[in-house]
């Protein structure tokens, strides 16, 4: 017998609340109220959300209502979920977490957008992030930081932070973020949600604003496990309108999910011995450790596997990153759309128009990868680290010859506080050694909560499967969470943390 949903709506996962739509014990309308509501107590502390168009929202709520009352049904029919804001978004906004793009209003929705809007979703608010997904922390949004729920002098991590903090304070029932190196799967870990990055090519591209087109994945962000299987099983599959997506069949992902913490019987999990190194949170690592040690209990085989070109994935990334970004973000010019300061010459105001629009970490990117594209230095570095990736990629091959998945810490450490790595961008890039890999290799991932450090900050378990293998990822995931309760202690439930 299922236990009773919370009397807040808002607390509810995506997976209750759409199965209470189903069954007639609410409504639409009633959903989205009740997160207006509880954005419009909490968001001035937290800062989870850009933009909400509570009209807009509700106006969909109703139109989902009426179709059900017709005898209509979609997958996720009158399910609100809300949306980073980088996925364009017909008629809202698409800032990205910039003010070069304060003013912007998407005129079309991304395929994942319509995808959602085609099973019956309601479009729920724009969520913070890192400016144009550059960071680890939200801190480098142009409209100031998001907070974590479980301590707001702590950052949610990043670039998703927004979208994570929403849905770990119960601000959103789901969201969608976006992973080029990590950023769905490390304020996942960092809030204490589900992350899930899927295979490059699974999810369309088409209407996400690129930073680095050959690692850019959405990904969910969820309550648990089984909302995010729910969620992949709408966005996933080939899109015309992108040539990266796959022509990969998509399983049933929630029929995956079956078996209870018996999805673990028989998996051979593998342990990378690089993703245990020196200065690791002793909180972290020990959550890790634990909760490999109850995969175990559950019947999976763990096995020692070895990923030697880890130490070169965070250096690898960021050369190939900024190399794509600096050509990206090139439309971004005070000509074509967006901030325009006025110049002497065109080339005045495109200088003009960048500083005012860009914070500090966009130039710095753009700068970086321009440098290593350029005349003298290309073979030195972008075409070094090209060869690198496939030997990353290689490494992940090996490893999964002697096992079905991986499992990992996603970071090093858990939520750190607001400002303690501003000024040292490079102590944040090294954050994201265990989550770079996955996206240089093209591979599926997910985090998944399993346990806290002594000072009541929320670590996650990353779990790495193949190529298009998410069922086995969130299977296992899913196993693991039934068996533990990390995914349902809440921010608000424990000393100390409560929310304004």
């Amino acid at each position: 017998m299922s236990a009773p949903l919370p009397a807040d709506p808002a607390r509810w996962t995506l997976c209750e609340a759409r199965d209470a739509l189903r069954r007639g014990e609410t409504s639409s309308v009633a959903l989205v109220t009740a997160l207006l509501e509880a954005v419009g107590r909490r968001n001035r502390d937290l800062g989870c959300y850009l933009s909400v168009d509570r009209d807009d929202a509700l106006a969909q709520a109703r139109a989902a209502d009426d179709r059900r009352a017709r005898g209509g049904s979609a997958p996720l029919l009158g399910v609100p979920v809300s949306v980073k804001d980088i996925l364009n978004t017909r008629g809202q906004p698409c800032t990205c977490g910039s003010r070069i793009l304060e003013s912007y209003r998407a005129p079309y929705d991304a395929t994942a957008i319509a995808r959602l809007r085609g099973a019956g979703a309601v479009i729920f608010g724009r969520c913070n992030m890192d400016e144009f997904a550059m960071g680890s922390s939200t801190e480098n949004s142009a409209f100031g930081p998001a907070r974590n729920p479980w301590d707001p002098a702590r950052v949610p991590g990043g670039s998703s932070g927004g979208s994570a903090a929403a849905v770990a304070a119960d601000l959103a029932l789901a969201a969608l973020g976006t992973d080029t190196g990590g950023s769905v799967r490390q304020p996942a870990s960092f809030c204490g949600c589900v992350g899930l990055k899927p295979t490059y090519g699974r999810i369309s591209r088409y209407g996400l604003v690129a930073y680095a087109s050959s690692l850019d994945q959405i990904g969910p962000v969820t309550k648990r496990v089984r909302d995010a299987a729910a969620l992949l099983g709408v966005l996933a599959g080939r899109d015309p309108m992108d040539s990266t997506s796959v022509d990969v069949a998509v399983p049933d992902y929630e029929a995956a999910l079956a078996g209870g913490d018996g999805g673990l019987r028989g998996m051979r999990l593998g342990l990378p011995r690089e993703y245990f190194i020196d200065g690791m949170d002793p909180g972290v690592e020990a959550a890790v450790r634990a909760a490999v040690g109850r995969c175990r209990d559950l019947g999976a085989e763990i096995v020692d596997v070895s990923l030697p070109h880890t130490k070169y994935a965070v250096a690898t990334y960021y050369v190939i990153a900024t190399a794509e970004a600096s050509a990206n973000l090139a439309r971004f010019d005070g000509v074509r759309y967006g901030l325009r300061v006025a110049g002497d010459d065109p080339i005045d105001q495109y200088g003009r128009t960048r500083a005012a629009g860009f914070g500090a970490e966009v130039p710095r990117r753009i700068i970086l990868g321009t440098y290593v594209l350029s005349s003298g230095y290309y073979d030195a570095y972008y075409l070094q680290a090209q060869k690198v990736r496939t030997l990353i990629r290689r490494d992940f091959e090996q490893a999964f010859a002697r096992c079905d998945a991986i499992v990992s810490p996603v970071a090093p450490t858990a939520a750190y506080r607001l400002g303690e790595n501003v000024d040292d961008p490079l102590k944040m890039y090294l954050g994201d050694i265990f989550t770079v890999p996955l996206n240089l290799a093209g591979i599926c991932g997910i985090s998944v909560p399993c346990g806290f450090t002594p000072e009541r900050m929320p670590v996650g378990l990353q779990i790495v499967g193949p190529a298009f293998r998410e069922e086995a990822v969130l299977r296992a995931a899913h196993a693991y969470e039934q068996a533990s309760d990390w995914t349902a202690q809440r921010p608000d439930a424990r000393a100390g943390g409560a929310l304004p």
